[in-house]
């Protein structure tokens, strides 16, 4: 993929129909926090309450078209997790699965994570949690520049996943 045709941008509410296609992907969303969005209304809402809303919520486009969502986690912003080191940023992203393993995911990372670093320069690491199993995943965050950090397993209500996840930790860290 020409990655000049790989862009980040706030989503519109103009994208309902390109959201859709992926966010509607039981393959794209088993593996993310938020539950597969299966009407325009459902995506409709997706965009109004949590993507619109959150500067860090922003679409992974195509020629200006989404495929997916990249997100960043931090304590800075009003609501997103206030107990956590302010030190600490968290990142995840999902795309259309007929975009897989094209370096898309990847692209979206390495564009990301200058911009996050300026945004907020009081953090010093980007940490991004993989499911154990998606080793393509795994490879992104690698080719991203992310290093191994660990592995844990989580407890609680996983989709389908049951009552408990394993995950592996990554991080970015910069050296000050």
């Amino acid at each position: 993929m020409e990655s000049s045709r790989i862009s980040l941008r706030p989503f519109r509410l103009t994208d309902v129909d390109d959201i859709l296609l992926w966010a509607s992907d039981k393959r794209v969303t088993r593996t993310i926090r938020w539950d597969t969005l299966s009407t325009k209304e459902e995506v409709l809402s997706f965009i109004k309450k949590v993507c619109i809303p959150k500067p860090w919520h922003v679409s992974i486009c195509i020629d200006d078209r989404s495929i997916g969502f990249l997100w960043v986690f931090h304590p800075a912003m009003p609501d997103d997790f206030p107990e956590e080191d302010i030190e600490v940023a968290e990142i995840g992203y999902a795309i259309g699965a007929e975009y897989w393993g094209q370096g898309i995911a990847t692209k979206a990372l390495k564009m990301a994570i200058p911009q996050v670093f300026n945004d907020f320069p009081q953090i010093v690491k980007i940490i991004a949690y993989a499911i154990l199993e998606n080793k393509a995943s795994h490879r992104v965050l690698e080719k991203a520049g992310f290093q191994y950090e660990r592995s844990l397993t989580l407890h609680g209500d996983f989709k389908e996943y049951g009552n408990k996840v394993d995950l592996v930790v990554y991080n970015f860290t910069i050296i000050i």
